[in-house]
């Protein structure tokens, strides 16, 4: 499989998009970028005259609901947070179980503590819920999603999902529209699992069907998706010819074709416009992770690979004489793109590019130590495989990338906190790795692959693919818990990076839901990529 030479043929899918982005011309619309961006202000303006006027806090949280789910939360930051704030020090009265189940995570999702003891009022004397509450659809939908803030040690959130997924799975056929679809996708993947920006073109549509929607909010979600959208194709197109220009220089034809996938994990970690910066950058430093892994699966050998970390934990030009001649140009790029990502970096302010540095020296190391594994075709025990799975997965690296990308955009400390490697760090790493390797357990095995959890834990307790399929499943469970954790673990203060780390976690459902590796084979991307960035939002 291995050619020194560096020219051989890729065993991966091609590109869905190849030169798409960077020949695409969009359709003039109809309104020009300068009108909508005035009218986006004057809506607003409306919208937060909709939040001044708010006369209850049923009202306050159902715009607040509606905000997120259309995906324009990010323009109303300060009347989220002081409309949750009140909502948070009035105890609730209401015994309708939508309004207390809203109320639950719409405050856990902003790290305001809501105790699980608000739905023991739903429940008989035996302590299970009341079947009556079976006959409102809607405020069953609610608990559902609610369950899912659940942290450690809250089993009647678990008892709470369980009956409401039961009695969702049987009435769905029986639901109508809008109410039907939402069912369907949360029993798919819960709303709290669900990234704001995919939510939003889901919801767009069935926010329009309910009788009680505001224009307003929804002229405005449209609007903004689509100016946000014209962005984003620029960087693409931009990013696309990024590619190009280096795929010309270093050849390494072996390699995945994924620059627009990397682009849309940047987007996951910030859409925003003015985070253009750390998307590009990001998406940019994702693309070379992609060239070492895939250099180090498929393209060396282990003594050539071996050569290649030794140039890389050195980082210096000179060291390309330890590099084989067929990866100099990927090493001297390495270098030239650093010396760029710094450069832009210390222009707009921000941190220094040595902790990025350290961190792709690291994600080295791991892969070097994967390699060195299946040359000695060693099946480690399953804790040491996730261990360093989670390591060489990516996730951490690029927390910290996200970090110092946006500089003090973050809070004060969240680079030394992500530098510290919290618990939300590492069940995002360990999220994607455990889910990723569930998509791997799904196809045949590459012979260049080390053994992957799955086959870890299989071994090492004795049990079929099933089980060990099925203890994953609930390792990852714990996982999402302590991320949910984390929003109350870190102060109000981290907040922000907190939540930017669990955006990074949100990506997982969509690249390897359903036991699917959608990165490596991208078709699985193509309907979301055109979505978000090639089709506009009908007007």
């Amino acid at each position: 499989l291995c050619m020194a030479s560096g020219s051989m043929v890729s065993v991966f899918q091609p590109s869905a998009w190849s030169e798409f982005f960077s020949r695409y011309e969009r359709k003039p619309p109809k309104r020009s970028g300068e009108w909508m961006k005035i009218r986006i202000g004057k809506l607003k303006e409306d919208v937060q005259m909709l939040f001044k006027n708010c006369s209850n806090s049923l009202e306050r949280m159902n715009l607040v609901d509606a905000v997120q789910r259309l995906g324009i939360e990010h323009l109303f930051e300060i009347q989220i947070e002081t409309a949750l704030s009140d909502i948070h020090e009035n105890e609730p009265s209401s015994s309708n179980l939508h309004e207390v189940a809203l109320r639950f995570r719409l405050l856990r999702e902003h790290g305001l503590w809501v105790s699980p003891d608000v739905f023991k009022k739903f429940k008989g004397e035996d302590g299970t819920f009341n079947e009556y509450i079976t006959n409102d659809p809607k405020g069953l939908l609610c608990l559902y999603n609610a369950s899912y803030m659940l942290t450690h040690g809250e089993p009647e959130l678990e008892e709470a999902t369980s009956f409401a997924r039961h009695h969702l799975k049987s009435m769905a056929p029986s639901l109508r529209s809008p109410l039907a679809e939402q069912v369907k996708r949360a029993l798919h993947v819960p709303l709290p699992r669900t990234y704001r920006r995919l939510e939003a073109l889901s919801y767009m549509p069935e926010y329009e069907q309910e009788a009680e929607h505001n224009p307003i909010l929804l002229e405005l979600a449209k609007l903004e998706f689509n100016l946000l959208q014209a962005v984003h194709l620029k960087e693409l197109k931009a990013i696309s010819e990024w590619y190009s220009d280096l795929k010309g220089y270093v050849g390494l034809s072996f390699a995945r074709d994924r620059v627009v996938e990397c682009y849309l994990w940047g987007y996951f970690l910030f859409y925003e416009e003015e985070h253009a910066l750390p998307r590009m950058i990001f998406a940019k430093l994702f693309f070379l992770h992609i060239l070492l892994d895939d250099t180090n699966d498929v393209g060396a050998t282990l003594e050539e690979y071996g050569k290649l970390d030794a140039a890389i934990q050195r980082w210096e030009e000179s060291a390309v004489s330890l590099v084989p001649g067929y990866l100099k140009k990927f090493y001297n790029k390495l270098l030239i793109c650093f010396k760029e990502f710094d450069d832009e970096l210390r222009l707009n302010g921000r941190y220094s590019i040595d902790h990025i540095k350290k961190e792709f020296q690291q994600l080295s190391s791991c892969y070097l130590q994967e390699a060195e594994w299946l040359h000695k075709n060693h099946k480690p025990r399953f804790e040491d495989r996730l261990h360093l799975g989670a390591m060489s997965i990516g996730a951490i690296e690029l927390c910290v990338y996200a970090m110092v990308c946006m500089g003090d955009e973050m809070p004060e400390g969240a680079l030394e906190w992500v530098l510290g490697y919290p618990d939300v760090v590492m069940a995002c790493a360990r999220i994607g790795r455990l889910m990723n390797d569930l998509a791997a357990s799904s196809k045949p095995r590459n012979n260049r692959d080390v053994a992957n959890c799955v086959e870890c834990y299989a071994s090492e307790h004795k049990v079929t693919e099933e089980v060990a399929f099925a203890a994953i499943d609930s390792m990852i469970e714990d996982e999402w818990k302590t991320t949910n954790q984390a929003r109350f673990k870190h102060g109000h203060d981290l907040l922000p990076a907190v939540q930017r780390v669990i955006n990074f976690t949100l990506s997982g459902p969509v690249y390897y839901g359903d036991r699917k590796d959608a990165f490596t084979f991208s078709s699985h991307l193509e309907d979301i990529i055109k979505s978000l960035f090639v089709n506009p939002i009908p007007i």
